[in-house]
Formats: C-alpha cells, sequence, structure tokens
C-alpha cells in the first residue's frame, strides 16, 4: 500500500495484508468465521468494547462467534462498516500515546431502520445463540423511576397494534423470540450493555411485560427459554469526529469511516445467568459473577455521576469537554468532595475493589486530554441517568440522616441545562433529552422563579419517586442551587455547597470531639 497516494484506499478484507506494521491485524482467519451472536445497536461504543473483547476471545480460542450487527435507529451502517466488510480501526487514545488495531468480530452489518424485517430474520435464526445491545438509556421504553414498561410510549403503542411489524426494542426483541418458539425453540440470551441499573432485570421486565399484552402463551415460553443477564460496561468512547476519520488516514495512509475511538481502561463484569452457549469472554478480561450489583453502582454512581455532574455544570460554566471541566479547580474539587464524601457511603462492598482508589483512579481518567468528550453529548438522555447516578444514592443519604447538599447540585444542574434550552431563555443551547419538550414548556410558563421551577420539574414523578420529591430537605437543596445556576454566576451554586458542607464537618467534628471528651 502506498500511503503516499493521492486517494488512499479504503480499509477492506483486501487491505489486511498490506496495512503498516504499526496497525495490529486480526489474529485467526476471518474467512472462516461464521455468526453466532448479534447486536443491537452498532455504535463507537459497541466497536470500542464487546467487538474487541470478542475479537479478543476469537484471537484466544477461535469459535463460530462472528458478531451481526444491526441498527434499528441511525446511522446506516451500509456505507461504511458494511462497505469495509465488517472491519474497522479501534484507536486507543491517551493523552500523546496511540495505539491502533484492526477489529475483525464484526462479520456482517443490517440495516433496519425501515423495517424490522431485517433484524428479526437475524435474531429469529437458529445460527444466533446470544444477542448484546446498546441501545441506550431510552431504548427500552420504560419508565426511569419504576423500571416498569412505558406502555403509553409512541412506539409501544403501535408495536401492540402492529406486532409482526415493530419498532421498538422491547417489541422487537419479543417478536423475535415469537419466530424462534414457531419456527426452532432453540433458547436465546440477551445481554444488555447499556448504563442502566439491573439492565438485565430491566430488559427482561419491558420483554415479557410486552409478550403478556399479546397473550398466546409467549411470556411463558419466554420465562423457560430466553436469559437476561445483567452486566456492567466500562470504556469512555466518545463520539467519533472528523478529525478522528482524518487522523487514521494521515497516521497510517488508509481510510476507515468506522474508526472508534477509546481509552486504554476498559471493563466487562457479566451476570452468570445464560440460557445456551455463551463466548468465553471471561478467558480475556471480562469477568463473569452471580451478582453485579455492586459492580454497577460503583461504577454509576462513582464514575458516570462524575461524569453526569461534570458535564452539565461543565456547560453551565461555559467549558465544552469532560478533560476541560475536570481541569477547573473549582469543579474538580467539588466532584472530588461529592463523590468521597457522599456518594462512598452509599456503596456496598465491591469484592477486591478499594472504593476510594477507584475515585482517583476514575477522576484520572476524565482527565485524557485526547479522548475528547464533549459535555452536550454526556449530558444527552440525562433524564434517563439521574436516577442511577444521582438520586438513588441521594436516597440512600436521606434513609441514613446524612447530608446532601453536594448531590442536590448536580441534580440542579440537569434541571438549569434544560431549562436554559428553552424559548423564555433564550435556547441557550440545543439538548437531546425524551424530558426536553416537558421541562422547556415549565420553564416557558414559569420564567425564572427557582422554586417554582423546582417544583414543576420534582412533580415529574416517572424521574422524580414521589417520595424523595416530597422530602423537605431535597426540594431545599435543589431549589436553593437552581436558583444560583440560573444567575449571572452559574458557579456560585458550586462555591457555597463547598462552603456550606464545609460547615457541616466542622461542626459534625466538634460535635464528635465533644462526644468523645464529654467526662
Amino acid at each position: 500500500m502506498n500511503a503516499a497516494s493521492t486517494a488512499p484506499e479504503m480499509l477492506g478484507p483486501a487491505l489486511l495484508d498490506q496495512l503498516p506494521a504499526a496497525v495490529r491485524t486480526p489474529g485467526y482467519e476471518r474467512t472462516t468465521l461464521a455468526p453466532g451472536m448479534a447486536h443491537l445497536g452498532v455504535g463507537a461504543f459497541h466497536r470500542c468494547h464487546q467487538a474487541e473483547y470478542t475479537d479478543d476471545l476469537l484471537a484466544r480460542q477461535f469459535d463460530r462467534w462472528g458478531v451481526v450487527g444491526i441498527n434499528i435507529r441511525p446511522p446506516t451502517l451500509a456505507d461504511t462498516l458494511g462497505r469495509q466488510g465488517g472491519l474497522y480501526t479501534r484507536l486507543i487514545r491517551e493523552n500523546s500515546h496511540i495505539e491502533a488495531r484492526i477489529i475483525g468480530s464484526i462479520v456482517k452489518v443490517v440495516d433496519s431502520q425501515a423495517s424490522a424485517a431485517p433484524a428479526l430474520t437475524v435474531l429469529s435464526s437458529r445460527d444466533i445463540d446470544l444477542v448484546t445491545m446498546t441501545v441506550t438509556e431510552k431504548g427500552y421504553c420504560h419508565i426511569p423511576s419504576s423500571g416498569a414498561l412505558d406502555l403509553d410510549h409512541p412506539d409501544i403503542l403501535h408495536d401492540l397494534a402492529n406486532p409482526h411489524a415493530p419498532r421498538s426494542v422491547p417489541g422487537i426483541l419479543a417478536r423475535a423470540l415469537e419466530l424462534r418458539r414457531a419456527t426452532h425453540g432453540r433458547p436465546l440470551t440477551l445481554l444488555s450493555c447499556d448504563n442502566i441499573p439491573t439492565n438485565g432485570v430491566i430488559l427482561e421486565t419491558v420483554v415479557r411485560r410486552f409478550a403478556e399484552r399479546r397473550g398466546d402463551g409467549l411470556a411463558d415460553w419466554i420465562a423457560l427459554n430466553a436469559a437476561f443477564p445483567s452486566a456492567m460496561v466500562d470504556r469512555i468512547a466518545p463520539a467519533v469526529t472528523q478529525d478522528d476519520l482524518d487522523s487514521v488516514e494521515q497516521w497510517f495512509g488508509y481510510r476507515d469511516a468506522a474508526v472508534a475511538v477509546g481509552e486504554p481502561f476498559r471493563q466487562w463484569v457479566i451476570e452468570q445467568k445464560f440460557a445456551g452457549r455463551v463466548p468465553r469472554w471471561d478467558l480475556v478480561g471480562a469477568t463473569f459473577v452471580d451478582d453485579v450489583t455492586p459492580f454497577e453502582h460503583l461504577k454509576m454512581r462513582v464514575l458516570n455521576g462524575a461524569q453526569t455532574t461534570l458535564a452539565t455544570l461543565g456547560v453551565l460554566a461555559g467549558l465544552e469537554h469532560t478533560s476541560d471541566a475536570i481541569a477547573d479547580p473549582l469543579l474538580s474539587t467539588f466532584v472530588r468532595r461529592m463523590l468521597v464524601e457522599e456518594t462512598l457511603p452509599t456503596l456496598m462492598p465491591v469484592p477486591g475493589m478499594d472504593p476510594s482508589a477507584y475515585v482517583e483512579q476514575s477522576l484520572g481518567r476524565l482527565k485524557n486530554t485526547a479522548i475528547r468528550h464533549r459535555n452536550h453529548q454526556i449530558a444527552t438522555d440525562g433524564s434517563q441517568k439521574i436516577v442511577q447516578r444521582l438520586l438513588n444514592p441521594i436516597r440512600d443519604r436521606l434513609a441514613m440522616g446524612h447530608t446532601i447538599g453536594l448531590l442536590s447540585v448536580p441534580v440542579a444542574g440537569w434541571m438549569a441545562y434544560l431549562i436554559q434550552a428553552s424559548d423564555r431563555f433564550g435556547k441557550r443551547w440545543p439538548v437531546s433529552d425524551p424530558y426536553a419538550g416537558k421541562v422547556a414548556g415549565i420553564a416557558d410558563a414559569t420564567g425564572r422563579d427557582a422554586p417554582a421551577l423546582a417544583s414543576a420539574i420534582l412533580a415529574i414523578d416517572t424521574i422524580f419517586d414521589p417520595g424523595l420529591a416530597a422530602n423537605e430537605t431535597f426540594r431545599a437543596a435543589v431549589t436553593s442551587a437552581l436558583g444560583e445556576l440560573l444567575s449571572d454566576d452559574p458557579m456560585a451554586a458550586v462555591r457555597h455547597s463547598l462552603e456550606q458542607d464545609e460547615v457541616a464537618r466542622l461542626k459534625r467534628s466538634k460535635q464528635y470531639r465533644h462526644y468523645e471528651h464529654r467526662p
């Protein structure tokens, strides 16, 4: 391959033998690879995570575990991965360090945006033993505050009326399982890899509830023939930019329309609960456990809690990337104190992990200047994320009688972020969140009255559990922070929360010393 060519060649199977030595290629014979699993939602994260673990496994213990990638929402895959025979470059970036590798585990891609039929053909095939998915939190059509299937969701209403032409994830999976029952009866494991607490339980709940509404014994068959293990996944993989695509061409001399970029760290913890054959990902770094919950709480409340906090507060502070936000002394101090003082005491013990060290490791990862993770991207669908990242630890602390002055600030930050996207607040930035319209309507009707804004938003019971929303300590903390976040000096909310927390800490320390020294 001539790297100096005016028109570099596109990555594809024929190019593998001509790539520069700096680019690692698959360590197995791809031409004999057959489909054994499917993946729903082939985005940057899947390409940086599950597909890479599978690539590692195929190099170590070759088996029929080729991945069929399926997208039921944009973007289409045919012109990127499809044109490249499923191959793509996975770049690992850490500050100035770069590592390039071709991932070969995806053997076929299917676009099913216009109709569910192509996806159903794959998912119902007897060759597919397992389905992984990264469809984002809102793809489950569930109610965030309870985890139940949202029977009023437009896609669920459509699918119940048109079960043979579904468009939601629960509807498509239920129909695929129905087709499997009718054709060959082979069991299927459905493995969620989305950032939802007890994601396997949520997935099983929405699929079986949908099946119950369908009737004909489908829910009972699913209970006996499908497994829904929970999983915790971790690797920061931001949206790919044109600069990322151009850099592969500049550095290595070929074009790749499906580049994926990630940090060095990766983790995958999977509940041992399978319906049939399962890839031995545990041989290549994944961990099979009986209970994912401690790992998931640690990651969601610490790393993801920090990301959500830095994203919305970072936008309000005028900062573009997470690495910019964590480099800000005030925000860095705030997020560390919030995690150490308020979040960590809510966590259950995690086998083999020191929570304080995990906090430092997580904040260190967020400082990686080569991972250009935009705050607006992380803030996407915040309404689907704040329950597990912020509201659940707040609820736990209130139950223990502990302070929530720091954790309340990013909750108000999420509110302020959506409020300022409304007409009345000048549409300061575009936002992407299922509740953006509802919050904008509240903001347009209410104006700058922070108590009224907070009260109306806290009344959204699909996000805020009514018991939590009614708690006066929580309401007061959120309302106070929201008022300051909507002012001309939004970071006053962060400064004041740290000052108030310091006063409370001194008071607790004095009480403790008095108790220790009393006669």
